[in-house]
């Protein structure tokens, strides 16, 4: 990133490094594009003449384009006197070539752009860490050196660790307990102990939790080498997880097959009604388990 550098008394320019996070229409030939900036954050800016069909610089502001941008804007900062203009922009990195070829690529870092803005609420604050993880991200979901869902999980749940809320898939998240421990509780922030369960825990299979931890810590021979139903299995509880401390869900992951785990794991841990043969783990002490949640003897 480079200093604003003033080009009179009310403007000035600012260069950045960014990821296009959406587009909307403006009028007849403009688009307003989001981005998630290394150093100003967030920033809505409008490129003008994009929807052109002979617009060569409207190719490189499309989702999932990493970019170095040229922003002219009023005053001497980026964000808060309207919004400012895109004038000059280069690729550094199309990813959205190797995401928008494959279903399961283009849903999965869909819903990385959408976390990455939800975990961005404010325009104009840097957020590094962020910024670096949805790099990466986007990096490692193009090359489809790993499966979708599982680098999807992985940016979920270091974006939620960044953003305050890291889940505990070993220790006992109220006690510290060592583990393993046995229970889930998206309330509760993770897996706890036998004494520290409450109403609508969950019992997870301990290759879900292995799995999850792994995809947290960057173990990516352990998440590779994972079994699809322990995948799906663990899909769910990163999407309750995430909406339950994001107090919505996402839109994007509606699109995506694990979301239905998602949902059915959060209505379980409600006390809700959950569908039967969903594959997902069972509340504590439900019919089919013993009174500490292991198997029953009938």
């Amino acid at each position: 990133m480079l200093h604003p550098e003033r080009v009179g008394d009310r403007v000035s320019l600012f260069r950045d490094d960014g990821i296009v996070l959406r587009t909307q229409k403006l009028g007849e030939a403009d688009r307003i594009i989001t981005l998630l900036t290394r150093g100003h954050g967030r920033v809505r800016a409008v490129a003008r003449g994009v929807r052109r069909t002979k617009s060569k610089f409207g190719a490189r502001l499309e989702p999932f384009c990493h970019v170095d941008v040229q922003f002219f804007a009023r005053g001497s900062e980026l964000v808060g006197r309207g919004l400012p203009l895109c004038t000059q922009t280069e690729t550094i990195a199309p990813y959205g070539q190797g995401i928008v070829a494959d279903y399961d690529r283009y849903t999965a870092g869909t819903a990385m752009l959408e976390t990455a803005e939800r975990f961005t609420d404010h325009e104009g604050e840097p957020n590094v860490q962020q910024y670096l993880l949805l790099v990466g991200g986007l990096r490692t979901l193009a090359s489809g050196e790993h499966g979708a869902g599982l680098v999807l999980d992985a940016f979920l749940l270091r974006s939620l660790a960044m953003g305050g809320y890291a889940p505990s898939f070993a220790d006992c998240a109220k006690c510290g307990l060592p583990g393993p421990n046995r229970f889930f509780s998206v309330a509760s922030g993770g897996v706890v102990c036998h004494d520290c369960r409450v109403p609508g825990s969950v019992v997870p299979s301990p290759e879900a939790l292995r799995l999850l931890g792994a995809l947290l810590t960057g173990d990516w021979e352990t998440a590779d080498a994972s079994e699809h139903r322990h995948r799906r299995e663990g899909s769910g509880l990163v999407s309750a997880y995430l909406h339950w401390h994001l107090e919505r869900g996402l839109r994007s992951l509606r699109y995506i097959r694990q979301a239905s785990s998602g949902q059915d794991l959060l209505a379980g841990s409600a006390g809700l009604p959950r569908p039967a043969g969903s594959g997902l783990p069972r509340p504590a002490g439900s019919a089919g388990t013993g009174p500490d949640g292991g198997p029953g003897s009938g």
